[in-house]
């Protein structure tokens, strides 16, 4: 398992320890997303968190409002982590108050996200590192 992978979820996990918790991985490219994803869910796993994993190819807010969102949040079991993955509109501004964390992932010098709470260059899926971005540096339009 990546080192990058156990950070962040040891990072989420000491933000969001308990409760029902959405964590969404996102990206240009939704099927690298699920890639990541699915990497970040193992490391949640062998951190002792029960996950459930959804993916979606075109984010459609409102399916995944309806189909995922809603079952998951009513749902008896109350410590789990739904992790979900996609495209770019997972975050859309009026989807991105849904997770409790964001994950933008980028390979090479795609540009990172800016409302992303952990960025991952995946440019080597093998070994995905985390990269760190300076927002004060950038205008306010970078990332819509």
């Amino acid at each position: 398992m990546s080192d990058a992978w156990s950070d962040i979820s040891a990072e989420f996990l000491h933000l969001y320890p308990r409760g029902r918790r959405l964590l969404v991985v996102a990206g240009a490219d939704a099927e690298r997303s699920r890639h990541a994803a699915d990497g970040l869910a193992a490391a949640l796993i062998t951190a002792g968190q029960q996950v459930e994993r959804q993916h979606t190819t075109d984010g459609d807010e409102q399916v995944l409002r309806t189909d995922v969102i809603a079952p998951f949040r009513e749902s008896p079991d109350s410590g789990s982590v739904l992790v979900v993955s996609g495209p770019p509109a997972l975050l859309s501004e009026t989807a991105r108050g849904l997770w409790n964390f964001i994950v933008w992932q980028l390979a090479g010098d795609e540009a990172p996200h800016a409302i992303a709470s952990a960025l991952v260059d995946v440019t080597d899926p093998a070994n995905p590192t985390r990269r760190f971005a300076d927002y004060c540096a950038l205008p306010s339009s970078f990332g819509s």
